[in-house]
């Protein structure tokens, strides 16, 4: 297949990129760098800097290449920004990506495989989470995630789009060679905020609450690996299905407090890694996993990197190598 994918040189997106060309489709990948890296780019793809609101430069990426399908990662998605800036959210996650439906269907494109979040959630009313409990997102982030799964939605309805809407939890480790793996400019997530004080970058890990209802007090998340991210974005892509949407948790299924992946990464690293306890941060849910019971019926789908130390493992060659992220 000749695929477009959005996003191409950020974290989940290289990965998926890399999955792309060893499987042996053509990509051409569609990028403004703004938090990707041209250095995380796959030399197999053809790389073109633009933004999604460049509608003449996307509109020709279109008429010059035959796509049979699009992969979209291309959106902010850090919490507490979307929250200070939520015009600029809704800008980039909701008006480019109505831009990019629009050029898709001048060209006849109909197979999306949409990069979504289990923020759509919110705070779920149990654990794990299922895919047919409420869509109550409670950030701004959140919700520009689940009007875009509205309009992808209506637009399978309306002109045949097929639409695979792959809800991750916590995209976490990198690649297994270590070419390629996390960097953002800032750095919200766990783990590599845990790994930066193990290389000397930072005094301490904040832990955010030790006092929610959970096994150990700290907040439990589902971490899953990223190749297994982009795993399950190639069976999406190749078992596409046109006029209709599907959406699909994507996690292990394993829920894991921040004080369990504190002293994995201490084993891993041989660092002490000293920690200190903050506030709750505003609007953190105590658990939050996957039931990723429909992904594996349907798309025949499982994690297979599940041990929180292959994972960490990776992370940490990963920040080894490249202290620096992709500027090392």
């Amino acid at each position: 297949m000749n695929v477009l994918v959005t996003g191409g040189a950020g974290y989940v997106g290289s990965h998926c990129v890399r999955a792309l060309c060893d499987a042996g489709h053509g990509v051409v990948l569609f990028d403004n760098l703004s938090t990707g890296h041209r250095r995380a780019a796959d030399p197999r793809a053809k790389l073109m800097v633009a933004d999604l609101s460049d509608s003449t430069t996307l509109d020709a990426a279109f008429a010059s290449n035959s796509f049979d399908a699009v992969m979209h990662f291309a959106a902010l998605a850090e919490v507490g920004e979307s929250v200070r800036e939520p015009l600029r959210y809704y800008q980039n996650n909701v008006a480019h990506t109505i831009a990019l439906l629009e050029v898709m269907r001048r060209h006849s494109v109909r197979n999306l495989v949409f990069s979504s979040s289990c923020a759509v959630y919110g705070v779920p009313p149990k654990v794990p989470i299922t895919e047919d409990m409420p869509k109550n997102p409670v950030n701004p982030y959140g919700r520009t995630k689940l009007a875009i799964e509205w309009a992808l939605e209506d637009c399978a309805r309306a002109w045949g789009l097929g639409v695979t809407a792959l809800r991750y939890f916590n995209a976490a480790g990198a690649s297994r060679d270590a070419t390629i793996g996390e960097d953002h400019r800032p750095e919200s997530h766990l783990i590599p905020r845990i790994l930066s004080v193990a290389l000397g970058q930072a005094e301490r890990i904040f832990i955010f609450g030790d006092d929610y209802d959970t096994p150990d007090g700290t907040c439990v998340r589902d971490y899953v690996h990223v190749e297994d991210l982009a795993e399950a974005h190639l069976l999406a892509l190749t078992s596409r299905r046109q006029e209709t949407f599907r959406g699909y948790n994507v996690g292990t299924g394993i829920g894991v407090s921040v004080k369990e992946v504190l002293e994995v990464a201490r084993e891993i690293t041989g660092h002490a890694i000293p920690a200190m306890v903050q506030p709750r941060r505003e609007g953190d849910p105590a658990s939050l996993y996957a039931d990723p019971a429909k992904i594996k019926r349907e798309l025949n789908w499982r994690a297979r990197l599940v041990d929180l130390r292959t994972t960490l493992a990776s992370a940490w060659t990963w920040h080894q190598k490249h202290p620096h992220g992709f500027d090392s």
